[in-house]
Formats: structure tokens, sequence, C-alpha cells
């Protein structure tokens, strides 16, 4: 028995797909084996990858070519790529995983890609050049911010919205009912809530931060929001009648985050720290140091590991998440399992088990 309660916790069973902006690669690491099992070479800059879950399939972006890129699972190889525009800026995995979403600068538009076939099957122009893009979890609608407007896409229909408000639009997200949009106006620091059925204003919120990032709570009962003007994280209760909760002091110039089922998780480029607060409390119980310049974390399904990037010094800063969870004084180190050299600037990273 003392056996049992003392073996180690079993590695992860599946890859981190990283994606090195100037290394020109996708890296696939082993969280098994916690090392880098092969480059792929990609012709462009990734800057961002998302993973299928029936399907064995890593999809890699590259904005300045405007090319998406099918990496195969089990042989980890590239396996097509196909070129949707002369400039992109994001994509998004329909839920039924058939279509991969591609939201384009040049031309300006919204290009539905055929995953079967990997050829473009529509593409809807857009009046301004677009910035985000979210899918709801219905599968029905789009919505795409600009610096001028948010709108939304009727997919069935392949149809535009009037614009739902003007201003200088950042990321935007849906709620988990798919009924209401939450979007960042990041020119008034408010964060502005619409019907979706609708299509009309809900509410504005003004908050203390340039709203640059979302990231909601696994429940998805919770928004925390981080950017510029504040070294804190805006608490956002979104449902019913939205309202701001608390503004929580987190690091020092707090950007991209993530959450386990219990952990918010908010990297400080400048600092290279990422602190970790209670979802619960909303105090901060840990703050670790992970590296140069941490701007993407990823906390795997199984909440095992948290991994940060570092765009600076090159490399990824794998968390233990249990570890973390268990300590209660701050400042600890055990947290850290180890750092993996992967590439130069590596910029987004998605999970995928095997």
């Amino acid at each position: 028995m003392a056996a049992a309660c003392t073996r180690p916790q079993e590695g992860f069973r599946g890859y981190a797909f990283i994606a090195n902006q100037e290394g020109g690669a996708v890296a696939a690491v082993d969280l098994g084996a916690l090392a880098v099992a092969r480059h792929i070479p990609l012709e462009g800059a990734p800057t961002e990858v998302t993973a299928a879950a029936q399907r064995p399939s890593v999809y890699a972006l590259t904005p300045d070519n405007g090319s998406v890129h099918e990496i195969q699972i089990d042989n980890l190889r590239l396996a097509r790529k196909l070129s949707v525009a002369s400039q992109a800026i994001t994509m998004a995995l329909a839920v039924g995983e058939g279509t991969l979403y591609v939201l384009a600068r040049d031309p300006r538009a919204l290009v539905a890609v055929a995953l079967d076939s990997f050829k473009p099957s529509w593409n809807l122009p857009l009046p301004d050049e677009p910035v985000g893009m979210a899918l709801s979890p219905d599968g029905k609608t789009a919505a795409i911010s600009s610096a001028k407007a948010v709108h939304l896409v009727d997919l069935e229909a392949r149809r535009l919205s009037a614009p739902l408000g003007q201003g200088d639009y950042g990321p935007v997200q849906f709620l988990t009912d798919a009924k209401t949009l939450v979007a960042g106006n990041r020119g008034d620091r408010l964060i502005s809530a619409y019907s979706v059925a609708a299509q009309r204003l809900i509410t504005h919120l003004p908050i203390a931060v340039r709203p640059d990032q979302f990231c909601f709570s696994r429940d998805g009962g919770q928004l925390f929001v981080t950017g510029e003007g504040m070294d804190a994280v805006v608490v956002v209760y979104p449902f019913f009648t939205p309202q701001v909760g608390d503004t929580v002091l987190a690091g020092h110039a707090p950007g991209a985050m993530d959450v386990s089922e219990d952990l918010l998780f908010v990297a400080s480029p400048l600092s290279g720290n990422v602190s970790i607060l209670s979802i619960a409390t909303r105090k901060v119980i840990a703050v670790v140091a992970v590296g140069s310049d941490p701007g993407f974390i990823r906390v795997t399904a199984n909440d095992q590991y948290a991994l940060v990037l570092n765009r600076k010094s090159g490399d990824v800063a794998i968390l233990s998440v249990p570890a973390i969870a268990q300590k209660r004084n701050r400042y600890k180190t055990a947290a850290l399992l180890t750092v993996i050299p992967v590439g130069s600037r590596p910029v987004s990273a998605v999970v995928r088990a095997v």
C-alpha cells in the first residue's frame, strides 16, 4: 500500500504541438517522455495550431502566406498544405470537425475549408479588416471583430449581420449557451454583451484594463480579462445580467491566461513569471519563474500539466498542476518540472492525447 501511495504519476499519453513562429516549424513534444519527438518544418511562420478530436490531424496557420498546414498525428509529418488567401489572421475548427474556418486579411474574408477534400468550400467577403473570430458552441454562428465594429455570421446561410456595435473591438467569445456574445471594446475599455438571437446590445461594462485577452473558467461562469492599463485580472460574471466582479492584482503587465478546473494561470512576460490564482477565492496562491517572455499558456485536459511558452528563450516550461494545488506557500519552485527547448519564438500550442 505504501508503494502504491508513493508511485509517481504516469506521464500524459499524447503530444503538445508547438508553433515556432521564427523557426518556421511545429515542434511535437512527447508529454510522456517530456522531450521533443520531432520538428516539422513548414513553408511560412506559424502563429497558431489547433487539433481535431475525431480526426488524426493537427492544423497550423501561417498568416504571412495565408496557408493552412495539416499534420498527421500518427507519423508526425506534414500531410497537406492549402493556400486560402494572401494573408490570414486566425482559424477555428467547426463543432463537427468537417470544416476549418480561416479569417483572412487579404482579401478580407471568412473562408470555409472542407477538411475531407482540403479545399475551400465557400468564402464570405468582409467590409473591414478583421481582428478576431469566435464560433458559437452550437456551431451555427460566428462572430467577427474589427477596429470598427463587430458582426455575426449565420454560417448556414453564409450571411453577415449588420454591425452589433461600433468601436475598436478585439477578442470576442460566445457564452456556453450560445445565446450571448461578449466582445472586448479596446478603444473604450468596455466589455459589451450582445443577444445573438435579437442581435442587440444587452449591456456595456466599463473595466479597469484594455480588454486584450479573454479566458473563461471551465464551467463558463467567469470571464477573466487582461490587458494594458493595470497589473490585474478583471473578473466578469457574464450570465443573467452581466456584471464586473473583482479586479485582482496578478503579476506585472499580465497577459496570456489558461485555466484548470480550480486554478487560473496568468503569464507576466516582462518579469518571466506565471501567477496562479484560486478561481474559488480569486487569490494568488503561487508565483513561478518560468523563463524569458512567457506569452502563451495551455493546460492539459486532465489538469496534469500547464505548458508555458517562452517566446524569447525559445522553450516550454512544464508545470505540475497537482503540485501547485497542493502547495500553500507562495514562490515554490517544486511546481516547475522541466524546461524543454522547442525552437525559435514559440507562440501557440495545442495538446492532443493519443
